[in-house]
């Protein structure tokens, strides 16, 4: 027992009281992301749409996303975190509503993309807040934490959606949008501004931003070609949300059946996450991150061969495998690579690969599907995931050293509360003084 509870503390003890109100948000947010599961079941099934008609809708939702995030990078480092989350909440949950009342395809396309668009303008906000207020020594417990919130969410949304659908579809777009302004007023009112004042050219009535910082980003080779493996990753993880349940649905097998499916991603994740950050803490984030890409590939090269609900299901649990390998790594080396000044921006770019990923997974994946057949997406999957692997081993000494030369230009983070005009913005304690303790 008392080996349980040192676990237990060293795991979950120490970090700052912000993390955990984010930690919630995140929980909340994703026990009620009904929506984009089951958004390529709804638009065959329920709507009577083609998988290639599907594959576009959800691509509009990629590239809404790829636009948020764009404009969401920018706003977290000039107007601040803050700000950005809560627009960009209260706009998804507002176009969640009119995605689930649209009927002709115009209208669901155009909801898409604009859902698409406020959805992900927060990620980037997201992600420089959990950099803002968590020490760099706990990030790697932090960011898992956070994804461990994100999948015990989405374990658990994953069979509600599929009893919630039986109701009614309309159903999962009311919850999605409840769920995401719950998120919305725990910000508000629990989160102050973490955004820092910076050194550099003042620019009026706010922190500046340093010239050029679009060119720097430009010409970071090591930070975009990171970003690049990261795209062709996601390019093949996204296939369970887009040609995942059309296969599964050609199976035979029911929309219910597919959410029971899926869920066991996140009860994988849920059970061992936690563990993860122990398993890979003092080992190269390279040689990690190219065994994720090669038992991701794997794990969905697989499914070119089922045809039954366990071997769908066996897939899946290797994928997951992979995707609990991946996201820690993911997250800390981001967040090393990103200078202080532009951890917004920087966040905005890596999201920015999903977002691509987004709008052309499902019509890639629906096109080689209707054209080459199943099995030829399938295997693809599976050679992606293998040369992702060996360009990780690659380019990972480079990366591992711009990092160490950011890593004593980093500036100190401190959280300010934010007060309602005409008051200023007050300091508070730094975020790595001691703080209450209260997963992605």
């Amino acid at each position: 027992m008392r080996t349980v509870r040192g676990w237990f503390r060293d795991t979950t003890g120490g970090l700052p009281r912000s993390f955990w109100y984010l930690w919630t948000g995140t929980l909340i947010n994703r026990l009620g992301s009904f929506v984009l599961v089951f958004l390529a079941i709804y638009l065959t099934k329920e709507r009577g749409f083609s998988a290639s008609q599907a594959g576009l809708v959800i691509g509009l939702w990629g590239v809404g996303g790829a636009v948020g995030t764009t404009i969401g990078g920018t706003l977290t480092d000039r107007w601040g975190r803050r700000p950005t989350l809560l627009t960009a909440h209260l706009g998804a949950a507002v176009m969640m509503l009119a995605l689930g009342l649209a009927r002709p395809l115009w209208a669901v396309a155009l909801g898409a993309l604009l859902l698409g668009l406020f959805a992900e303008a927060a990620r980037p906000a997201f992600g420089a807040m959990m950099v803002d207020v968590v020490p760099e020594k706990d990030r790697l417990r932090a960011f898992s934490l956070n994804y461990w919130a994100i999948n015990l969410g989405f374990a658990c949304a994953a069979v509600l959606a599929g009893v919630a659908a039986e109701a009614g579809y309309l159903l999962l777009f009311l919850v999605d949008a409840a769920t995401t302004v719950v998120t919305a007023l725990i910000i508000f009112t629990r989160v102050g501004e973490t955004r820092s004042p910076v050194t550099g050219p003042v620019v009026a009535k706010g922190p500046a931003v340093p010239a050029g910082a679009l060119r720097t980003i430009l010409t970071d080779r090591v930070f975009l070609g990171f970003v690049a493996l990261n795209l062709f990753s996601a390019l093949v993880f996204l296939q369970h949300i887009s040609m995942l349940p059309i296969a599964m649905g050609d199976s035979g097998l029911s929309p219910a059946t597919y959410g029971s499916v899926i869920a066991l991603n996140g009860v994988l994740i849920v059970v061992g996450q936690l563990f993860v950050p122990r398993l890979i803490k003092g080992r190269s984030r390279s040689h990690v991150l190219a065994l994720a890409a090669v038992v991701t590939g794997f794990g969905f090269g697989l499914t070119a061969f089922a045809d039954a609900v366990w071997f769908y299901g066996l897939t899946v649990l290797i994928w997951t495998v992979g995707e609990m390998l991946n996201s820690p790594s993911n997250a800390t080396l981001i967040a090393e690579l990103s200078p202080a000044a532009l951890r917004g921006r920087y966040q905005g770019v890596f999201s920015l690969s999903w977002q691509l990923a987004g709008a052309t997974a499902p019509i890639l994946g629906g096109l080689v599907r209707e054209h080459a057949g199943n099995s030829t997406l399938w295997l693809g999957c599976a050679a992606i995931g293998v040369v992702t692997a060996v360009a990780h081993l690659i380019s990972g000494p480079a990366r591992e050293r711009r990092a160490v030369q950011l890593r004593p230009l980093a500036t100190p983070v401190r959280p300010v509360t934010v007060v309602r005009p005409p008051a200023p913005e007050v300091a508070e304690a730094a975020a790595t003084a001691p703080a209450e303790p209260v997963r992605s």
